[in-house]
């Protein structure tokens, strides 16, 4: 058995495990954040709020053992490897968020997991990708990270000049940029752990995953709370963390997918059913009701309330 087979048969399972972790994650977080009342697109100070909920508290303990397979998949294989992987948490998170709700999962929610699970696979039978340096300097992040960071900048502006639907796909838009690079430093994090947590505190890819991390967490939880659905906001930010992670592979970390028509042709043929897949997953997937939102709220309705919002919240929810 080579090295690359071992170090597959950890990281496969690792990221697969992160992904259910993060799925999980997702459902329990998207019902806690739509139970904190007030307006705002985007309020730091939601965490605080958040706190006071067991069932957030509980959405913690598996985003960390998510985080924790997931140092474990990308030690062991490739950043475009493991990322793509994590795609599959949409899937967790839908039927995770369907045995909240004590409901059955359709026929269309079943498809789109299987056109998922099936795209990813024949990506990766196609693309194999191949381990690069590993290697980065500040330097070589700036061009890079300055245009991501406009991005993220001009995403946030949207969030709060906007409503409805506009204002959740910016936040999320937002978040998935910030995951997919947290991603791919947090690759150069797990090679530094492996010296000793004295080289993990004494370079700079730790920091930058604590910053870019917290920040993406953040702005997630706001998307979750204005967000009347759950997989909208979530596909978002499971479809944009691996292309970007897959960016930061190959212009940073020196990682390489096989060229030519056909493999290329394979690799988009391949994404475009995991695609379908989520498409699907984010329009079949259980909805929060008007009455479960508006029970944790107690003022009467007024123009700009929590409770009016909820409502307008409702109709964009009906024109998706």
């Amino acid at each position: 058995m080579t090295g690359g087979d071992t170090a597959l048969e950890v990281a496969v399972p690792a990221a697969i495990l992160a992904a259910a972790a993060f799925g999980l994650t997702g459902a329990l977080q998207h019902r806690a954040a739509r139970r904190v009342p007030g307006g705002g697109p985007v309020r730091w100070g939601l965490v605080f709020a958040l706190l006071r909920q067991p069932l957030w508290l509980v959405s913690l303990l598996a985003n960390a053992l998510g985080i924790v397979f997931q140092w474990l998949a990308l030690s062991a294989a490739p950043l475009v490897f493991v990322q793509p992987l994590l795609v599959t948490s949409l899937v967790f998170a839908v039927f995770s968020s369907s045995a909240l709700r004590r409901e059955r999962p359709d026929g269309m929610v079943l498809l789109g997991a299987t056109l998922c699970v099936a795209g990813l696979a024949a990506f990766f039978l196609v693309a194999r990708p191949k381990a690069g340096h590993g290697r980065l300097e500040l330097g070589e992040v700036l061009p890079l990270a300055a245009g991501l960071a406009v991005l993220i900048a001009a995403a946030v502006g949207v969030a709060i000049r906007c409503t409805g639907r506009a204002r959740v796909m910016a936040l999320a838009t937002a978040t998935g940029v910030l995951y997919g690079v947290t991603a791919g430093v947090t690759k150069l994090a797990a090679d530094d752990l492996r010296r000793g947590v004295a080289a993990l505190l004494t370079h700079w890819h730790f920091y930058v995953v604590v910053v870019c991390g917290v920040t993406g967490f953040l702005l997630s939880q706001n998307a979750f709370r204005v967000g009347v659905a759950l997989a909208p906001a979530l596909a978002v930010i499971v479809a944009l963390d691996p292309l970007i992670s897959i960016g930061v592979g190959s212009l940073w970390l020196g990682e390489r997918l096989p060229g030519g028509g056909g493999p290329i042709a394979g690799q988009v043929l391949a994404l475009a059913v995991a695609i379908a897949g989520i498409a699907l997953l984010s329009q079949r997937a259980p909805q929060v009701s008007i009455p479960e939102a508006a029970e944790t709220v107690a003022s009467p309705v007024s123009p700009g309330s929590p409770v009016e919002e909820e409502a307008c919240s409702e109709r964009e929810r009906r024109r998706w």
